[in-house]
């Protein structure tokens, strides 16, 4: 894939972003102290307007935000892979045994293992097999990835749970079943099912420390498992995350400036240029 592609994926979706959330605190849907006064008057009394401001901004940016990791990634792996799909649903069948089996899983890492008083740990190789050989009378079963992709590169397919780099426990839980599923399906519907953090605020993915995933992968040596760069690289190719990064910091350092002095009205602080992700 052209770096350019890239490049203008990830500038296209994010620019639509940020313009879409200026548009609305500053013109449809800006802060106004007055109501602020009114509607809290002893928050205004103790704290000063800036921190609600603030506040307003923030609850306007974070629910959009969270659809654009999937547009993304959607149009990275469509400019290079040429097939791929958003909330895919995939149809198949699993033998009940196999079902059984996932639930057993998933219920020892979740629960203290019987006379042991201690939690299983998580080896999705060994699991996997384990559901793999269950078998059994065949069931159908649906399942939802966050991202499906067909590839003409590789010729294989497949199946993405994309999360935010902190999830919770029981988004995790939900992601790993599901993928036990659809590589239980028979016959095969997916080649490779994986959980995939869009990025690594711990930086490398043996310091990845997030305590909630790590219940149910073991995050730095699951095979399913992808982190920041790995994931990027396999959707886009090779060197795709280290242009994911240098395009989001570019942008940001043009719509933090705005953000300071069209919507706070101050100018930025020194240190607002240095790079954040890693």
């Amino acid at each position: 894939m052209n770096n350019i592609n890239v490049s203008q994926a990830i500038q296209d979706i994010i620019t639509e972003l940020m313009n879409r959330v200026l548009e609305r605190v500053l013109v449809s849907d800006p802060f106004i102290k007055e109501n602020h006064y009114a509607s809290k008057p002893l928050y205004a009394a103790l704290v000063p307007d800036e921190i609600f401001k603030g506040s307003h901004f923030e609850r306007r940016f974070v629910t959009p935000f969270g659809s654009v990791w999937e547009k993304l990634a959607q149009s990275v792996a469509l400019a290079f892979h040429q097939n791929c799909s958003a909330g895919h649903s995939i149809d198949g069948v699993v033998g009940n045994e196999s079902l059984r089996r996932i639930q057993e899983v998933l219920n020892l890492l979740e629960h203290h293992t019987p006379n042991e008083g201690k939690f299983q740990k998580p080896n999705w190789q060994e699991e996997l097999e384990y559901i793999q050989q269950g078998g059994g009378k065949p069931i159908p079963v649906s399942v939802t990835c966050d991202l499906f992709i067909d590839s003409e590169i590789t010729k294989k397919k497949y199946a993405f749970e994309l999360k935010a780099p902190l999830p919770n426990s029981d988004q995790t839980k939900v992601s790993k079943e599901k993928m036990f599923k659809l590589l239980a399906m028979n016959p095969k519907t997916v080649d490779h099912a994986y959980y995939a953090l869009v990025y690594n605020p711990y930086g490398s993915k043996q310091d990845y420390q997030w305590t909630f995933p790590k219940r149910w992968f073991n995050m730095q040596e699951d095979e399913s498992v992808l982190i920041g760069d790995e994931f990027w690289d396999l959707i886009g190719g090779e060197g795709t995350y280290k242009i994911f990064i240098a395009e989001v910091e570019k942008l940001g350092l043009e719509y933090k400036n705005r953000i300071y002095r069209e919507y706070l009205v101050m100018e930025p602080p020194i240190d607002h240029a240095e790079p954040r992700l890693k």
